[in-house]
């Protein structure tokens, strides 16, 4: 497991935000940020769970999705974000953690 980013929730508009429509919320800095901060708004009618929506969140690349949360407080089921990209999310202490399993070609990232 390695550290991948640290999700921050918002409620502000950024010119610089990007939308994700299936997800229904906006995120801007990853890109950017030397440390892998990501802000996070979410459109009202998201349906993420309101831990990830209020809380932020700590995000960790792994080789084996499905094993990382085995076992675990699943909040958001492993599902893919966006191509060659998997995702879940689970509940450790009161905090959501982000696992993140990358393809071939998303895992020459500086994060």
């Amino acid at each position: 497991m390695k550290y991948h980013h640290l999700g921050i929730p918002t409620t502000e508009a950024h010119p610089d935000e990007v939308y994700h429509p299936h997800l229904k919320m906006y995120t801007r800095g990853f890109e950017e940020s030397e440390f892998g901060i990501e802000w996070m708004r979410f459109a009202p009618d998201c349906d993420l769970p309101e831990l990830v929506k209020t809380v932020p969140h700590v995000a960790f690349a792994v080789d084996d999705l499905e094993q990382a949360i085995k076992g675990r407080n699943v909040i958001i089921p492993s599902n893919s974000p966006s191509e060659s990209v998997r995702v879940a999310f689970v509940e450790e202490s009161g905090v959501p953690i982000e696992f993140i399993q990358l393809g071939a070609e998303e895992t020459g990232t500086d994060h």
